[in-house]
């Protein structure tokens, strides 16, 4: 048998990637999901994701849904899983990998998510999603939230500028737990990688917050000593 009949008898399947989209807005970690336009199970609530073209990777799959989606480039984006359950999708024998990404939701074009009927909303508000979707966001928060103790993922998610407490206040939101307030202050400030600016918050007291700016090459040089992001 020739390589050529070999791959002409194999089996045909179809390949997605479907994207977990973390976002942090008013104090909540939120997910970007999309009310599904094609049966089966149309109308219901759905991962943003699609079918992977015959001239892409997966990545560049994901890359493109992404911007198709959110209008943004260069996002933090990880490969995250293979679902290849047989009767996963009850449209077809559907593989399916999936990326978790993190975005600033100011930055991101929201008439575009509009128009794909993509919506935010927070982890509490999360409705029951089609096939195993649900199940992809979980893996998709338990990856988070062990990346985040080694990664600052936090200011992927944060304003260019940003308060200590609303650093604590999104890693509260990615643990689901509360931090106390002074141990976390000192430890932060103390992997010296932020940046304080001559600028105040002043939107929840006279007095104001200092803002914060991460700074990258402070990041690199920390990770040069062996030392490393830890919270």
């Amino acid at each position: 048998m020739s390589i050529h009949s070999f791959y002409e008898n194999a089996p045909k399947h179809l390949v997605a990637v479907d994207c977990i989209i973390f976002g942090f807005e008013d104090g909540k970690l939120k997910l970007l999901i999309m009310k599904r336009k094609v049966d089966p199970m149309a109308g219901a609530w759905s991962l943003v994701g699609g079918f992977v073209q015959d001239n892409e990777s997966t990545d560049e799959a994901a890359a493109r849904v992404l911007k198709q989606t959110t209008g943004m480039d260069h996002i933090y984006m990880d490969q995250l899983h293979t679902y290849g359950d047989v009767n996963r999708d009850t449209g077809a024998r559907v593989i399916s990998v999936t990326y978790y990404a993190l975005i600033r939701i100011k930055e991101h074009d929201r008439i575009l998510a509009n128009d794909h009927g993509a919506h935010w909303l927070s982890l509490h508000q999360i409705p029951p999603l089609i096939f195993d979707h649900s199940v992809m966001l979980q893996h998709a928060l338990d990856k988070l939230r062990d990346k985040a103790h080694t990664y600052p993922v936090g200011f992927e998610l944060l304003p260019e500028k940003f308060t200590l407490p609303q650093l604590r206040n999104l890693y509260e939101e990615i643990y689901q737990r509360e931090l106390d307030k002074r141990n976390f202050r000192k430890k932060i400030l103390a992997m010296n990688i932020l940046e304080k600016l001559d600028e105040k918050d002043k939107s929840s007291s006279k007095k104001g917050a200092h803002l914060y700016k991460f700074d990258e090459a402070k990041y690199e040089q920390l990770m040069k000593t062996g030392f490393g992001f830890t919270m």
